[in-house]
């Protein structure tokens, strides 16, 4: 008889390519970039590439050497988008992987460990996110000196929205700040990118030209806020369920969970999950989870490894059944809105002890 993991991360691969086919569709003329940061996002990178290089994918993104090492066998581009330290060139140019360039000391660090190597690198400019990158207002003439440097071959350059999902304004700002340097810069690069998956969705004009690539990693899990899963109508890929524990009917007067915060007002019949926030989900006690259908709320303080519901509409539960914690029903936005952060923090604190199941 096959192991039955208590909680299960089911992970649709068809409505994977079909969120990145959506997304071909929506930024066209440009092509798609996915970014498969922090192992995609824990939902795991190897199985998730793989997929996107059948649905067409040339060239992927991730954001340290270490990622970019656990992919090098499928025969993908592969962009490194954090600036690399010294210690990690060396193994970099072995491995032919693309390199951002946000500073002359970078790139002169890079050219003098590339040997008889010519290194393909994208520069970076930074427009307005203030993290990574050449100043756009000094890009111009640095770039005229790395450009000088003849072991780096700059195949692409791209800059980053830091508030495409609520500041129009500034996003444009920043497209003309993008633009002024590439009319000025005599050099022809092949792949320009400023979109990020909330670009895609609000700056149309991030997928024009002189833009011919997008980056991104939520869509196509199909996650976004509440909104914006409707507007965009992208399919979820994530369905995570959990196994009852424990059922059994408590009388009125007793606690649940630490701290004794929840006091039963009548009898009970309650249910104990195996899912708690070591697993990440969140530590609020305004959250349910879907029993046969029925919402069952959580009562009592979640701990590490469980929560417990209030099976009152369900008198037919027994231990070992199923329960949806995060599905169609109870979207991602739902578990961000519910433990005040964003949904990217929701997928990637999804914890390792949470079987992953892929399906086609």
């Amino acid at each position: 008889m096959a192991h039955q993991h208590r909680n299960t991360l089911s992970i649709d691969l068809r409505a994977l390519k079909e969120n990145f086919h959506k997304l071909e569709k929506l930024s066209s003329p440009s092509q798609v970039m996915p970014v498969l940061k922090a192992n995609a996002y824990g939902l795991g990178a190897k199985e998730i590439a793989a997929e996107l290089k059948e649905s067409g994918a040339t060239i992927i993104a991730v954001a340290d050497l270490n990622e970019a090492l656990d992919l090098r066998d499928l025969d993908l581009d592969i962009l490194i988008l954090g600036d690399i330290i010294p210690e990690e060139i060396p193994l970099a140019i072995r491995n032919n992987f693309i390199l951002p360039i946000g500073s002359l000391e970078s790139a002169q660090l890079i050219s003098a460990h590339a040997g008889e190597r010519r290194v393909f690198c994208h520069l970076v400019i930074d427009s307005g996110m203030g993290r990574l990158g050449i100043p756009a207002a000094q890009a111009l003439e640095e770039f005229a000196e790395i450009a000088k440097l003849e072991k780096l071959h700059f195949d692409g350059v791209y800059t980053h929205f830091p508030v495409a999902y609520s500041d129009r304004e500034f996003s444009l700002q920043q497209i003309e700040a993008f633009k002024d340097f590439l009319n000025q810069c005599p050099h022809t690069f092949k792949r320009i990118h400023i979109a990020n998956s909330d670009g895609i969705h609000n700056i149309p004009e991030a997928c024009q030209a002189p833009f011919n690539f997008v980056r991104t990693g939520l869509n196509l899990y199909g996650c976004f806020d509440l909104e914006g899963a409707q507007r965009v109508q992208l399919e979820p890929i994530l369905t995570l369920a959990s196994r009852l524990v424990r059922v059994r009917e408590l009388n009125a007067g007793m606690s649940i969970g630490y701290g004794r915060e929840w006091l039963l007002e009548k009898t009970t019949l309650v249910g104990t999950v195996a899912l708690g926030y070591a697993d990440g989900f969140p530590f609020n006690t305004k959250a349910y989870v879907l029993y046969q259908g029925h919402k069952c709320p959580v009562i009592g303080r979640i701990s590490m490894d469980y929560i417990t519901i209030d099976l009152s509409q369900c008198p037919n539960a027994k231990s070992g059944d199923a329960v949806l914690c995060l599905g169609d029903a109870i979207p991602v936005a739902k578990w961000a809105k519910w433990k005040g952060t964003i949904t990217y923090e929701i997928i990637c604190s999804l914890g390792q002890r949470i079987k992953r199941i892929y399906k086609k």
